[in-house]
């Protein structure tokens, strides 16, 4: 991989990390509100599933670096660790449940395209395409 190649490769992880993260904070919040019928059912989900924003922003940064660095297993690391962090929670409050997995469903497919997207563009520069 020539010095050229190496830096345009770094621009692609940041270029897909920032998309992953940046447009996913807006993009997952947005899918929630279009899911939720009850308004009152909303603020209490809400305040149950606390962090829950630093959460994913956490889970998609981890996702999008597995599938660039080329480890797609990472991405099951990803969700069973929140899965776990949350089961005790979720238990207690099943009112947060859908709102759990709508958001995490939503979160890892962004991360996922990003991540995705961004090793093909990768791959097109050092196939000398790009």
């Amino acid at each position: 991989m020539t010095v050229g190649e190496l830096f345009a490769s770094a621009g692609v992880w940041v270029g897909a990390l920032a998309l992953s993260v940046g447009v996913g904070a807006v993009l997952v919040p947005w899918v929630l509100r279009r899911t939720e019928g009850d308004i009152d059912a909303e603020a209490a989900a809400a305040r149950t599933l606390a962090g829950s924003v630093w959460i994913g922003l956490l889970e998609r940064l981890g996702i999008t670096l597995s599938l660039l660095a080329g480890y797609p297993e990472g991405l099951a690391v990803v969700v069973a660790i929140k899965g776990l962090g949350r089961v005790y929670e979720l238990r207690e409050r099943p009112s947060a449940r859908e709102r759990f997995v709508v958001g995490t469903l939503a979160s890892v497919s962004w991360a996922g395209a990003c991540g995705l997207a961004g090793r093909a563009v990768i791959h097109l520069i050092v196939a000398g395409i790009g």
